[in-house]
């Protein structure tokens, strides 16, 4: 399947694919890091990704009455596709064990929603944002990022979901591109070795 957008670029462009030496919050180690806030702190930039993500999503026919983002991370991409797709924009918040949504927003029953994150590794973080909307009444029609880092498989994908992935098989997920990055335990991770320290660059960082 051909991209829509080269969010290889763009990442790039804006400084976002960094290499060094990066702990991520599974714990293990990589050379490679997505850091998507830097793409999306302009906002025409992330207009052209969401606005190429949601002609994915039309274009496979998927019905949508709302998005909904976990915070902190998907709230802006999740924001920017529910402006491309011209539908409500809702985001979950962290609760002990769980997500719940709070600050006056509502689901009703049977309405069809997106979960949407900046990006989806293996895909928790969504998963948990699932559990929080279909506990209200709420239809989870899809899952969505812009980059995906190869552990579920996207639609458009070759690549099969690899046994980290946390989403449902039957529920589409839609992202621009794949990433896959190596990954290292720090017991054997070559960098560790070799005397450099790991710094995370996240916003838990």
């Amino acid at each position: 399947m051909q991209k829509s957008y080269d969010v290889e670029k763009a990442y790039k462009e804006a400084n976002a694919l960094l290499e060094g030496h990066f702990l991520l919050a599974s714990g293990n180690h990589s050379n490679r890091y997505l850091q998507s806030a830097k793409v999306l702190e302009y906002p025409k930039k992330a207009s052209l990704l969401t606005d190429a993500l949601a002609e994915m999503i039309r274009s496979h026919g998927i019905e949508v009455d709302t998005v909904c983002a976990p915070a902190l991370g998907g709230v802006l991409a999740g924001y920017e596709l529910a402006r491309s797709l011209d539908v409500r924009s809702i985001f979950v918040e962290k609760k002990e064990g769980g997500m719940e949504l709070r600050r006056g927003f509502e689901v009703t029953k049977g309405e069809k929603i997106i979960i949407c994150e900046d990006i989806i590794t293996t895909g928790g973080s969504a998963l948990k944002a699932a559990h929080a909307i279909e506990a209200l009444g709420g239809e989870v029609v899809a899952f969505a990022s812009l980059a995906n880092r190869g552990f579920c498989k996207r639609v458009g994908s070759e690549s099969e979901a690899k046994e980290e992935c946390s989403l449902p098989n039957n529920v589409p997920l839609f992202a621009l591109d794949d990433f896959t990055f190596e990954m290292f335990t720090p017991e054997e991770c070559p960098m560790c070795k070799e005397g450099s320290t790991a710094i995370k660059p996240g916003s838990k960082g």
